[in-house]
């Protein structure tokens, strides 16, 4: 006699995320959003199992990708690749699909909300030249060039930055030692900001790399690898340390529920203040490098 079929686990909406998003709207903090009415059309296939599907809502074309796994929710993931549906291999294309019609509303006012702020954010640029100005560590930093020094001095006192270049070097040279500059800075910084903060939490990660990710301010792995935008380095200390308590905390909790929280404020008891300065900083005062 064959077993009664077992009913099927309910569907589940996940939205959560272990990574810190570049800019957060008021409706989720940890999902960000793309393009429009339409998502951008994402490479198909994708290497990593990623399937590309549409969907029409209320008459808008909205595409997505699809990844199968293990989980046992649907989880929804907005950044600036699209809409990422992942979800349980039992669960249906039709309850996917009914899934997103539900949150229909949310999705297209993320892709709305981002499409405003890559605008905003390609208005802003630097004119590379003698006399320029940067945002370091929340300050601005002047460029001088024809500098009587045989290499790159950076004088904090005076928030000056000298580059052995001559007055004629052109734009695409200073902007590559600038950037070069920053970067460095970022990867000493941070790595004394994570050393502090992991000891104050009693974790280890394996390891720290600088990311350019134009969606994601940092990002912690299962295995304990920590990634931080190194553009973070144009803010003052205190959002940097708040990014860095954020991930580190995942080590301790891979999600972001109350606990999670709880972690982060066991370090960094500030960190309200310095997750609403980071959510709603004007975009210009990022550069466009």
């Amino acid at each position: 006699m064959s077993k009664p079929a077992q009913p099927r686990p309910a569907t589940v909406l996940d939205n959560r995320q272990l990574d810190l998003p570049l800019f957060a709207g008021a409706v989720d903090e940890e999902a960000l959003a793309p393009a429009a009415a339409t998502a951008p059309l994402r490479p198909d296939p994708t290497p990593n199992g990623v399937k590309l599907r549409r969907l029409t809502l209320s008459g808008r074309t909205l595409e997505y990708g699809l990844k199968r796994s293990s989980r046992r929710t649907i989880g929804f993931s907005i950044d600036g690749s699209g809409l990422m549906i992942t979800a349980p291999r039992w669960v249906t294309l039709t309850d996917i699909e009914t899934a997103i019609a539900g949150k229909e509303r949310w999705i297209f006012a993320k892709l709305a909300e981002w499409q405003t702020r890559v605008e905003q954010r390609a208005l802003p640029r630097i004119e590379w030249r003698d006399g320029a100005e940067i945002p370091y560590l929340g300050k601005p930093v002047r460029i001088a060039l024809a500098s009587a020094h045989a290499s790159l001095v950076f004088d904090a006192q005076a928030g000056a930055l000298a580059l052995a270049l001559p007055t004629h070097a052109d734009a695409q040279q200073i902007k590559d030692r600038v950037q070069g500059w920053l970067q460095t800075e970022a990867k000493r910084l941070f790595g004394e900001r994570l050393a502090y903060y992991a000891d104050k939490l009693g974790v280890a990660y394996k390891g720290y790399a600088l990311s350019s990710a134009a969606t994601r301010w940092g990002s912690c792995s299962s295995d304990g690898r920590i990634r931080l935008n190194w553009r973070l380095i144009h803010f003052p200390l205190s959002i940097i340390d708040y990014v860095v308590a954020h991930e580190l905390a995942h080590l301790r909790e891979m999600n972001h529920s109350p606990r999670f929280w709880q972690t982060v404020e066991s370090i960094f008891p500030e960190f309200k203040e310095a997750r609403h300065t980071l959510k709603h900083h004007p975009p210009e005062l990022l550069p466009a490098l």
